[in-house]
C-alpha cells in the first residue's frame, strides 16, 4: 500500500513543477525573443538497502527551444530582428554577457540603449551610449547612426555598433533571467556575419496551441495521482477493518 501511496505521490508532485513549467512558456507567448522552456520525464530508480522495486518519475528541464519565432513588422526605428542564426549582446543584471533574440530596443533616460527588458546592449567596448538625436537608425551589420540634434538632415553620424554573435547552439543555457549564456563562462565573438532587419522584432517561439494541450494533459494526469492516493487511503481503511473484525 505504502508503495502505491509513494509513487502516485511523487507522480503529483513532478506533475505540478511540469504543470509550473508550461505555464511560464504560456505566460510568456507574446513576449519578444522569448525561447520556450523544454520539460521532458525521466525514470529513475531509487537506490538504497533492499530490493530495487521501486522508480519514481522525475521532472528535468533537458534544455531550451531555440527554434526562431515568427518576425512581425513594426516600422519602428529601433526594433531589430535576427536575419537568420545569431543573437544580440547584452549586459546581463550581474554585469555579466549575455545574449537575447529581443531586439525590442530603446533608449533610456540616460542615455543607454537597452532592450525592452531593461538590459543594456552592448557595442563596441561595452554598453551602447546615444546622445540626444533627431532620428537613430541600425543598418543591416548592426551599425547604429543618428542625425545629432539641430544638424541638417543630411549629417549622419555613425556611433557604435551592436555586438551580435554566432555561439554554438550547444554550448548555450538559459539562465533565470531569461537570457543565454555560453556555458563556462566564456564569452562570444562578435559576429559580422550576422545580420539584422531593421524595423521588426521576432517574437516568442511558444507554440500557445501546444502549450494549452500540455496543460490540459498535465491537469488530468495531476488529478489521477490524487484519485491514486485517494484509493490507497480507502484500501488502508478497508484493510484495517478486515484486521478488526479478523480479532
Amino acid at each position: 500500500m505504502d508503495r502505491m501511496l509513494y509513487l502516485a505521490m511523487n507522480g503529483a508532485k513532478q506533475t505540478a513543477l511540469a504543470q509550473t513549467a508550461n505555464s511560464h512558456n504560456l505566460a510568456n507567448v507574446n513576449t519578444t525573443g522569448f525561447r520556450q522552456d523544454l520539460l521532458a520525464f525521466e525514470s529513475v530508480p531509487i537506490e538504497g538497502p533492499g530490493i530495487a522495486s521501486r522508480t519514481f518519475t522525475l521532472a528535468r528541464g533537458p534544455g531550451v527551444n531555440l527554434n526562431p519565432g515568427p518576425v512581425n513588422t513594426t516600422g519602428r526605428n529601433l526594433d531589430v530582428a535576427i536575419n537568420g542564426d545569431g543573437f544580440l549582446a547584452v549586459q546581463a543584471p550581474d554585469g555579466s554577457e549575455a545574449y537575447t533574440r529581443a531586439g525590442d530596443l530603446r533608449v533610456s533616460s540616460g542615455g543607454i540603449l537597452t532592450t525592452g527588458a531593461g538590459h543594456p546592449v552592448l557595442g563596441n567596448g561595452g554598453p551602447i551610449s546615444i546622445q540626444p538625436a533627431e532620428s537613430i537608425s541600425i543598418g543591416t551589420d548592426g551599425t547604429i547612426s543618428i542625425r545629432p540634434l539641430g544638424e541638417s538632415p543630411d549629417t549622419i553620424l555613425e556611433v557604435n555598433r551592436l555586438k551580435l554573435v554566432n555561439p554554438d547552439l550547444q554550448s548555450l543555457k538559459k539562465g533565470e533571467d531569461g537570457l543565454l549564456r555560453v556555458e563556462g563562462a566564456d564569452v562570444a565573438p562578435a559576429d559580422a556575419a550576422v545580420r539584422v532587419a531593421s524595423g521588426a522584432r521576432e517574437g516568442s517561439n511558444v507554440n500557445a496551441v501546444e502549450a494549452l494541450v500540455n496543460m490540459i494533459a498535465l491537469s488530468r494526469n495531476y488529478e489521477l495521482n490524487v484519485k491514486l492516493m485517494r484509493v490507497a487511503q480507502e484500501n488502508d481503511a478497508a484493510d484495517a477493518q478486515l484486521l478488526r473484525m479478523g480479532q
